[in-house]
């Protein structure tokens, strides 16, 4: 999976334990993921079962979706498709645009990878033959592919200043981790999704401070939408992320903003996932979802991403600033129309904390 800042790769089994004790209570069948991101969350739920529906408004989260939720392992098996990834794999080298913007312009890649970035991708859409989940998948092995090279933090904000051991790595396509079964994958802004699904358990994991996904994996979205967008700035991020707002970036508008989500959702289970570093309190939240009946709390300490830790640079590479803390707590809010699954959470919440401490 990619680095991501909003990544819950540490918190999965807490994530996942949690909607799983709720199924041993009530049965459940679908869950929305509603902010799907890195579609981490979502492609663990469909590992344990469970049928998945992610939805998020980038177009380089809806590709991951659609690859790692969506997509079949038993249609698109590795026999079939790493045969389309070796050619690609062998395609000469060719700079341009992308390798222009983002390798020597900027510095997120080494142009030797940039370069080999933009003759796949060229090539991509050819061997996809118009199929959206394979080109999706092949997608999807590029960005991974990607990842593993690229000289940042994890946040495209900014790039190192010198060279990041992996970056002078050569770029390997390798078959994507995808799991038998059915899926569904959705792009929309979620305020308008949320009331047209119905499902047995919503999770939620909304952006929870000013700075968008769209600032923070730019890159991603250029690379998937290959569109050569106008950039601005030392970190060349695309114009639109100037443009392109979500209300949840607003610390004005973020709270009607969660209030009409929640009067839309249709479900009898809701797990919000949210932190001390957010625009609301905790307090807030669980006032917030009252009216769904019963709310359990769930709190566990978690570091912050590395780029927190390592502190902020100036173009100089300079220090500027000091880092105030370097963990936050995660909190799991779980609200249900359910007594029973209320009451089994109170013993569940202690044994599945104690197990990941």
């Amino acid at each position: 999976m990619i680095k991501y800042i909003g990544s819950k790769r540490a918190l999965l089994p807490w994530i996942t334990g949690t909607i799983q004790s709720i199924h041993h209570q009530v049965p459940i069948r679908t869950v929305v993921d509603l902010f799907s991101g890195s579609a981490r969350v979502g492609h663990a739920l469909k590992a344990k079962g469970f049928y998945v529906i992610s939805n998020d408004l980038m177009t380089y989260a809806y590709i991951l979706a659609q690859a790692l939720v969506e997509a079949d392992a038993r249609t698109y098996s590795q026999e079939r498709v790493q045969p389309i990834l070796d050619r690609l794999q062998s395609l000469p080298p060719r700079q341009g645009w992308f390798t222009q913007d983002y390798c020597e312009k900027a510095r997120y890649f080494q142009p030797k990878n940039g370069a080999r970035i933009e003759a796949i991708r060229e090539g991509l859409e050819t061997e996809a033959g118009g199929d959206p989940l394979l080109r999706a998948i092949l997608l999807t092995s590029l960005m991974l592919a990607a990842d593993r090279v690229d000289s940042t933090t994890g946040i495209q904000m900014a790039y190192l200043k010198r060279w990041a051991p992996r970056a002078h790595n050569d770029l390997h396509l390798d078959y994507p981790p995808l799991l038998n079964g059915p899926g569904q994958a959705l792009q929309g802004d979620a305020l308008e999704v949320a009331a047209h699904l119905e499902a047995d358990l919503f999770y939620l994991d909304p952006p929870y401070n000013q700075h968008s996904y769209l600032g923070n994996y730019h890159v991603w979205e250029t690379l998937v939408r290959w569109d050569k967008p106008q950039t601005y700035g030392v970190a060349n991020k695309r114009k639109d992320v100037q443009e392109r707002k979500s209300p949840f970036n607003s610390k004005r508008e973020a709270r009607e903003a969660m209030q009409t989500l929640l009067g839309r959702i249709q479900a009898q289970h809701l797990v919000v996932s949210f932190n001390n570093e957010g625009f609301f309190a905790a307090e807030e939240i669980e006032e917030m979802l009252r009216h769904w009946g019963f709310v359990r709390r769930l709190t566990r300490p978690h570091a912050r991403y590395v780029g927190a830790r390592i502190g902020i640079y100036n173009p100089r590479g300079e220090k500027v600033g000091r880092v105030s803390h370097t963990e936050n707590h995660e909190y799991l809010f779980v609200a249900t129309h359910s007594r029973r699954v209320y009451n089994a959470l109170s013993d569940h919440t202690e044994a599945l904390q104690l197990s990941l401490f």
